[in-house]
């Protein structure tokens, strides 16, 4: 009985086609009661071992069902942002390190390997140490759960934000079976998609292998010096397959071993230049011979950043300069054990362990037009992670009580090397970065006439990255009904974190940077080009590291890099206070308080140790207050079929509060790492379910935000990256999120089936950078007051080039479904109305400074369509 449950409770998960709240931890309890009388509008979920309707459960999660999955084709976790209206999802310059996740607002913007994610991203109970490590197909998967809010008391590994559950089919016992899916579409996509599950010794062992591919041209045209197209960019060439020995013992003993390899050899990302930079456009690189973008053929771009109308035509234009197309290649593979082991009548111990190989190499451009300024010619990443967590849960006192004891242990390596070097173009754009200082007179070769003929094209080294960290935990998680219809729970975990990593160059060719910094030392730059000399001349990323400081007055030092080793050790207790009650069978209330946490480490960049700097930064931790209302329209005796659980109404208000919040910026010329001492998100979410019909489904959501840093919240801090912030939005925290959508299934014969679905997705404006204003700069020494770096501040404009209106996306899907849904085609559009969006704003690599600096956007995925036939068996 118990294990039918288990699968009762899949089943009627799956069976609903629209997103609907619900819990999502502890997903996969062996032993449990008996699960009420349910139809097709009522979820059953388990969490902590008792099998409930989702509308019973006080918690704020969505969970999607496959169906839904399919419907929104919803095929990576960055579309999950298609099916919750709280999650959010952009990806940047490298494939591997820079997906950025958000819920309620909040996430870890970052391109740097050493942050982790305030969105904890599991997969089949397992922690994935970062977003990138995630990115393969969804295929074969039970549902998706977006768990909003801290997470840590109850499984895994801790995280400030929320945690993305990803479950995938586990393996029959007992019947042969599979499906296969193949799909066309614009772009010249081929998908293909299928499993197979065979039992090997009936009701003992079964094997379940599911394997995936994709291929899909760019969507992103480059374009020469010339402005000629030479190759696409942002396409898509991957695959996937899993396999699982899912086994049980006459003795309750259960679990299963899932082995999975993944290969990407996508092109990702080129950004689109959003506002050009007045250096061209007032002639400064005309002078020096280099054109707006390397030639007369640039794409679209404004030459003014209050121009939105221009934005959306270089987005739609879908058109970005480039020496040659972003290079990939990613090898990903790990083995996960699961195993169930019953304690007398009433408690399980249950193990998860996993161990994970990502391997990527990257080559791309990366000033990121269509001159040879500065490239990174291989990125080389590896990261190995091992997790183990064990957990005893059950029941006790007549079931009134349901407990979880729990201890979590992570082991992470990280080893990256990147290449980089300066292209033929780098001194010619350094004139005409100088230009205006200088009035041309170091023309198109200023580095080589301030060195004494060093010319800095060739310059090449490689900078390497390693960290080793171990976090350990133990936690508890403990519900009890106090009296009938009300129940307290209290939920506490400790946690240990240790990392110790650095920086070293393992290789350097830079003969311009000793040059100028002994020009510098002769007294042969000119007053006032000190600083611009040495920063561009010893540029952070191919500067050799560790040269002596100078002691001249004036020299920037803060532009030479050093090398370094950390520690970073920390521990905090994690804890949640929960109250539920049902007011009536129609309607549940709760309340929450979580103190969470996101640890903390090392900045593994060249420039972190600059001038003495710590290299590390601080942990993240968030108070969050959440009440909530889950309600339903039953029959009470009204024989209404409208009534009769066919309207759920779920409504949750949050507040969450994070100290010391973790922020990574690029200048243009560094990467900035620093903390925020204040940041909030507050908002309401609301979720329902309509059902008019058999035949008819509508489902409705939204989430109404503010996700800000407050006026206050430098706190005693006068840095101006920290101060400018205060008083603006977070980054990609639209005010307003909504979705709308219906389902229509109407047969027509006894053995075949219509069916149309249809969504649309809602969005607000938001800012889509870190520093939406242009951070005011002071004279060296000066020490500004933060009354002074924040009116300086308020005076700058808003750069609209930063905020991407609001939009709609639209999701369609029509088809014929034959033989219960034993084999259908059908046809989809996503992004109906091709509304191309920008993901990530940031300042253009080496192509200008402070108001003069270009912005360019890595943009959003445009419309999709095609044709998919499924068959099961």
């Amino acid at each position: 009985m118990t294990r039918k449950l288990a699968a009762y409770a899949a089943g009627l998960l799956a069976c609903s086609s629209f997103t609907v709240p619900a819990f999502a931890q502890d997903t996969e309890m062996p032993e449990m009661p008996e699960a009420p009388e349910a139809d097709d509008s009522v979820i059953i979920v388990t969490a902590t071992r008792r099998a409930q309707d989702v509308q019973d459960i006080p918690l704020a999660v969505t969970a999607v069902s496959p169906q839904q999955l399919d419907n929104q084709g919803v095929d990576s976790i960055q579309e999950v942002v298609s099916v919750a209206t709280s999650f959010t999802a952009s990806n940047a310059q490298v494939a591997s390190g820079s997906v950025v996740l958000r819920i309620r607002g909040i996430g870890t913007t970052s391109n740097n390997i050493g942050f982790e994610s305030a969105v904890g991203i599991f997969i089949d109970g397992t922690y994935q140490s970062r977003p990138g490590v995630a990115l393969t197909e969804l295929v074969d998967v039970e549902r998706v759960e977006v768990l909003r809010g801290p997470q840590g008391t109850t499984f895994g590994r801790n995280t400030s934000a929320g945690a993305l559950n990803i479950t995938n089919k586990r393996p029959d016992l007992n019947e042969v079976g599979g499906f296969v899916n193949a799909g066309y579409g614009n772009f010249d996509e081929i998908s293909l998609q299928g499993a197979v599950n065979v039992p090997i010794v009936e009701d003992a062992l079964a094997l379940r292998v599911t394997g995936a591919y994709r291929e899909r041209d760019g969507f992103i045209t480059l374009v020469d010096e010339t402005g000629t197209p030479f190759d696409d960019s942002n396409d898509t060439d991957q695959w996937l397959v899993r396999a699982q020995l899912g086994f049980e013992t006459e003795g309750g003993v259960r679990g299963r071993i899932i082995g999975d390899y993944s290969k990407s050899n996508s092109s990702c990302c080129s950004p689109i230049e959003l506002y050009q930079s007045p250096l061209v456009t007032g002639g400064a690189y005309a002078a020096v011979g280099l054109g707006a973008n390397g030639g007369n053929g640039q794409p679209t771009v404004a030459t003014t950043p209050f121009d939105n109308a221009t934005f959306r035509e270089a987005l739609n234009d879908r058109v970005a300069s480039a020496n040659f197309a972003p290079i990939v290649d990613i090898d990903n593979w790990g083995i996960t054990g699961e195993v169930e082991f019953p304690v007398g009548d009433d408690a399980d111990l249950i193990f998860i362990g996993g161990y994970r190989k990502f391997a990527s190499n990257e080559t791309y451009d990366s000033d990121f037009t269509a001159l040879d300024i500065f490239n990174v010619d291989l990125l080389d990443l590896e990261l190995e992670t091992i997790t183990a967590e064990l957990r005893l849960q059950g029941e006790a006192f007549e079931g009134k009580l349901n407990y979880i004891i729990g201890g979590f242990y992570s082991d992470e390596q990280i080893d990256q090397s990147v290449s980089f070097s300066l292209g033929s173009d780098y001194d010619a754009n350094v004139g005409a970065l100088l230009f205006v200082p200088t009035g041309g007179a170091l023309g198109a070769a200023p580095l080589q006439t301030l060195s004494g003929g060093v010319n800095p094209a060739g310059t090449t080294n490689t900078n390497r990255f390693q960290q080793s960290a171990q976090s350990y935990s133990i936690f508890t998680h403990n519900t009890f009904e106090v009296f009938d219809g009300f129940e307290l729970t209290l939920g506490a975990r400790y946690s240990w974190e240790e990392k110790e990593g650095g920086f070293t160059q393992t290789t350097v060719n830079n003969q311009i940077c000793p040059a100028i910094l002994g020009a510098f030392g002769a007294g042969f730059i000119p007053a006032g080009l000190e600083g611009p000399a040495v920063q561009l001349g010893c540029f952070g990323f191919t500067a050799p590291a560790d040269l002596p400081q100078a002691t001249q007055p004036g020299l920037p030092a803060a532009f030479l890099p050093r090398t370094f080793q950390a520690d970073f050790s920390d521990e905090e207790l994690i804890y949640t206070i929960r109250a539920a009650y049902e007011i009536s069978p129609e309607v549940n209330a709760y309340g929450s308080f979580t103190h969470g946490y996101k640890a903390g480490g090392i900045n593994l960049d060249t420039t972190a140790a600059v001038a003495g700097a710590d290299p590390t930064f601080l942990s993240e931790e968030v108070d969050a207050f959440e009440i909530g209302l889950k309600t339903r329209f039953l029959d009470n005796g009204l024989k209404t079929r409208f009534l009769d659980n066919a309207v759920t109404f779920n409504l949750a208000a949050f507040y969450e509060e994070f100290q010391n919040f973790q922020v990574l910026e690029f200048t243009g010329t560094a990467f900035q790492t620093f903390n925020v001492p204040l940041a909030e998100t507050k908002g309401l979410e609301i979720e329902s379910v309509i059902r008019p019909s058999r035949e008819l489904t509508l489902n409705a959501a939204a989430t109404i935000l503010e996700a800000s840093y407050p006026e206050d919240c430098a706190g005693d801090q006068t840095a101006p990256q920290v101060v400018s912030l205060c008083g603006y939005d977070l980054t990609n925290a639209p005010q307003v999120i909504a979705l709308f959508g219906a389902l229509w299934e109407k047969p027509i014969s006894d053995s075949a089936e219509f069916f149309l679905s249809g969504q649309v997705r809602i969005e607000s404006d938001q800012r889509t950078s870190t520093q939406a204003i242009v951070p005011p700069s002071f004279p060296p020494g000066s020490n500004p007051t933060q009354a002074q770096v924040q009116a300086a501040a308020a005076a700058q404009p808003l750069i609209i080039a930063d905020v991407q209106d609001g939009n709609e996306f639209i999701n369609l899907r029509a088809g014929l479904r034959f033989n219960d849904g034993a084999y259908s085609i059908e046809g989809f559009v996503n992004n109906l109305t091709d509304n191309v969006a920008r993901g990530v704003t940031f300042n253009t690599t080496l192509r200008g400074s402070g108001a003069a600096n270009s912005r360019s956007a890595f943009p959003l995925q445009p419309r999709t369509y095609g044709v998919v036939l499924r068959a099961k068996f």
